[in-house]
């Protein structure tokens, strides 16, 4: 029940207008989101590359209407993807796309303005020797989202995909992504979605996880193995040895602020760890599915507010 509460707040603009009128950035919303301009996105991939982390960053921003708003996104994406080469970085730092922060909710142009939009993103990529990976959200877009992977693989085959464990369609989807060349991102999910679509008991969620990992980790793709979750973890090394992975063959990523002395434990060990970084001033609806992923993260954020307002 917290934790849906917590996601209904992401979705409630009084909270959210509550939330952004009070200065609490110097708090728990610095403890996930470095900054809200480039500048900052880069500094913090510097720091993560310097202790031998790999970096994909999110420039936060999703379900827009407007399409100013999406091309001011697309512009975006293309700054931060020459600052990080004009930083030496491109070559350990790739991008993470919101399609819906680039169109895909509009009305009837949405499918077309979004792909274009992203394919425009993946060309600045590859130009600078780096890579994107479409991010997925709810499951009503799932569909369309693989729907524009596709296409944009038919230019830019090394365009990354994400998949949510919770969601009882991905392990058949795994399955028609494991293909040489595919990267995915297997992550638990972070969405509220109905019982019909998706798996509500944390078990089950487990369990599809692990399902799902041995799709990815048996197949001939390269899974990058999205979790904070010590026995996920574990479980998906004991994968890649008993598949004859090599180091370098699959990776695991993290998010800033979370759980970082374990990102450098695994790269030290040879893993290769990859942190996804967020930034920008649409912060809110992100910190919020952060506090629902982990509900024990709402008294410090509570206490922020209390003691700041």
């Amino acid at each position: 029940m917290l934790r849906q509460t917590i996601l209904w707040m992401a979705r409630n603009q009084r909270v959210k207008h509550l939330v952004e009128t009070m200065p609490v950035s110097s708090g728990i919303v610095r403890r996930y989101v470095p900054g809200e301009d480039t500048q900052a996105a880069v500094v913090a991939a510097r720091g993560l590359v310097d202790d031998g982390l790999h970096v994909t960053l999110d420039h936060l921003g999703e379900d827009t209407l407007d399409p100013e708003q999406a091309d001011a996104t697309v512009k975006a994406y293309l700054d931060l993807l020459e600052q990080l080469s004009a930083a030496g970085l491109a070559r350990n730092a790739e991008v993470s796309v919101k399609l819906s922060a680039v169109g895909q909710a509009l009305p009837e142009v949405g499918a077309k303005l979004s792909l274009e939009n992203a394919r425009t993103i993946c060309r600045a990529a590859r130009n600078v020797g780096t890579t994107v990976t479409l991010d997925m959200e709810d499951h009503t877009t799932t569909d369309q989202t693989l729907a524009t992977l596709r296409e944009l693989r038919k230019d830019f085959p090394e365009t990354g995909a994400v998949l949510q464990a919770m969601l009882r369609r991905t392990e058949a989807d795994c399955r028609a992504l494991a293909y040489e060349g595919s990267r995915v991102r297997l992550c638990k999910g972070a969405y509220l979605e109905p019982e019909s679509a998706a798996f509500e008991d944390g078990v089950e969620v487990d369990r599809s996880y692990v399902r799902c990992l041995k799709v990815l980790m048996a197949g001939q793709g390269y899974p990058m193995v999205a979790t904070h979750d010590p026995r996920m973890i574990a479980i998906a090394g004991a994968l890649a040895t008993r598949h004859g992975r090599a180091p370098g063959s699959h990776e695991y990523q993290m998010l800033f602020g979370i759980r970082p002395e374990e990102q450098k434990r695994l790269a030290g060990q040879g893993e290769k760890v990859r942190v996804y970084v967020p930034y920008g001033q649409e912060w809110y609806g992100y910190l919020m599915r952060r506090l629902a992923e982990r509900p024990s993260n709402l008294t410090f954020f509570a206490r922020s507010l209390i003691s700041k307002s």
